[in-house]
This record gives structure tokens, sequence and C-alpha cells, in this order.
């Protein structure tokens, strides 16, 4: 009978917030900082408003069905079924770390994020069952 192996230790902790960072898309990975946080400021793409700080949300992945972002016109005649599925987030833990952000009416369990200025989105989901997820997306912003 063969001894058991001994489990392996846990990283130590900038090792696995670079393994956060290394995990992010091409095109994600300057954008989050080795403790798996955002490196730049979170803009409006439309009107440029700042929603998120430098540091104030962590790099998320969850696959989500986010609404189309159109004009208010547009989206009113296609109806409400089409939308993106969205994977990578910003996810932030406190709603008062926005700078920036409104709050849709509830659709179902869900509010959906916009930007406050000037009401382009949905940017971002937020379940009311999880008082403490904000989940922006990070297609649906620019960072600075």
């Amino acid at each position: 009978m063969e001894p058991a192996a001994a489990p392996p230790s846990p990283p130590p902790p900038a090792a696995a917030a670079a393994a956060v960072a290394a995990a992010a898309a091409p095109g994600s990975a300057e954008l989050v900082c080795a403790q798996g946080r955002n490196l730049k400021a979170v803009l409006c793409q439309r009107c440029g408003s700042r929603v998120l700080l430098p540091g104030a949300a962590t790099f998320a992945r969850r696959e989500l069905l986010l609404p189309a972002m159109r004009k208010k016109a547009a989206a009113a005649a296609a109806g409400s079924g089409s939308g993106d599925v969205v994977r990578e987030h910003w996810l932030v833990r406190d709603m008062f770390s926005f700078e920036n952000v409104g709050f849709t009416r509830d659709v179902g369990n869900v509010k959906f994020l916009v930007c406050a200025d000037c009401e382009a989105g949905p940017i971002g989901w937020h379940c009311l069952d999880d008082k403490d997820s904000f989940y922006v997306a990070l297609e649906r912003v620019a960072h600075k």
C-alpha cells in the first residue's frame, strides 16, 4: 500500500492574483492588476461619464444575458427578446463604490445598470436575490 500524497500547497497570494489577471481575455489583460482589480477608470462608452474609479471592482467571469444596447425607440420596435451573452465583468460588491450608475425598474428579480448621465445601457446587471453583487460588462464600457 502506498502512502497518501500530501495535498498541494496553495499558491502564494500574488501568484493567485497573477493567475486571475492571466485568465482574462487578451483584450482585457491590460485592464486587470495583479490583485484582480480594475487598473483603469471605467467610463460610459457614449458620454464618457465615470462609472468606477480604478481599483473599485474585481474581474469576474460569469455568463449573463443582457438586453441589446439600443436607443429607446429602436428597442421598442424590436421587442424585448434580443440580447447579448456577456462573459467578462467588473464585479462590484458595494453599490456605493459606483461614481455614476443608474438602475432600471425591476425586470423579474433583476435590475439592469445604466449610465446615470445619458441612460445608455444596459451596461450591467444586478440580481435582487444577491444584494452584494453588481456586474458591469467589460464590452459595454470604456476604460481610461
